[in-house]
């Protein structure tokens, strides 16, 4: 630390703290936390065409291009205002992130995830061998409360056969999907947002792009079973992995849900 102090001092010229150095490395550790979750995300697009603006009215007043930098300067303006209207997913993600009960991890049993794992794998196959359409959200640090406000709660223990039982075709709950938080089945028949990105492959239906536009709002793993040809699928980090069996499922779950590793490709 006093090696830093001392370099920030010989280039600035300025008394430099303690303090200073703990300030820069916040303000330096929160930015990259921005950027981290814009990555990839249309708000990271939206985010380089406000530099682009304020660029260009930096160059525009330098070059004393006075009606070009006066409509910029008046754009700039209202630049407050449009970050939280065009960021308040964003917004909101970060202020889940940092109020989550996942930075104060509660205790969980060394057996209680591999058995929810398997059940709920066991479970996705016998949906998808009757070709039941399913759609499965599983909540990891962002909560997922705002979506499960959208559906019926039922905060229940989850077990093999209440997932069967709730995605019965004809039912109140099949429609929609199923929010998982830990062993909890917190709500059924949720909304999601769909993804609007128009490389997606025409065969995926609304439930697919369902579970990729969650992944887009949230660090949320969604599994999904198709209807009509009974493949299953896992949207995780705004990419689809599929086809997917109970033993593929298995694995990608445990590797994403509890343990977080580097994701691992699987064959599309």
């Amino acid at each position: 630390m006093n090696w830093l102090i001392g370099v920030l001092r010989s280039i600035t010229e300025l008394k430099v703290g303690l303090a200073d150095v703990v300030d820069i490395l916040t303000v330096a550790l929160l930015i990259y936390a921005l950027l981290a979750l814009l990555r990839g995300s249309r708000a990271m697009q939206m985010m380089w065409g406000i530099v682009a603006i304020a660029g260009l009215y930096l160059v525009a007043s330098t070059l004393k291009l006075i009606t070009l930098s006066t409509i910029l300067g008046y754009l700039l303006a209202f630049l407050p205002i449009a970050i939280i209207v065009l960021f308040q997913q964003e917004i909101r993600r970060m202020l889940s992130a940092f109020g989550s009960t996942a930075w104060f991890p509660r205790g969980r049993g060394q057996d209680e995830g591999p058995v929810m794992i398997n059940e709920l794998a066991l479970a996705v196959q016998a949906l998808a061998a009757k070709r039941t359409g399913a759609l499965i959200a599983l909540e990891r640090h962002d909560s997922l409360s705002v979506w499960a406000d959208t559906g019926i709660a039922l905060e229940s223990r989850f077990s093999y056969d209440l997932i069967l039982n709730i995605f019965i075709p004809g039912t109140p709950l099949h429609d929609g999907a199923v929010i998982i938080s830990g062993e909890r089945i917190v709500a059924a028949s949720c909304f999601l947002p769909l993804t609007i990105r128009h490389e997606l492959s025409s065969e995926l239906g609304s439930r697919h792009r369902a579970a990729i536009g969650l992944t887009e709002e949230s660090d949320a793993l969604v599994i999904v079973v198709s209807e009509e040809t009974g493949i299953i699928s896992l949207a995780v980090e705004q990419q689809l992995l599929r086809p997917l069996d109970e033993t593929t499922l298995r694995n990608a779950l445990a590797e994403h849900l509890y343990q977080l590793r580097p994701r691992r490709e699987i064959d599309s």
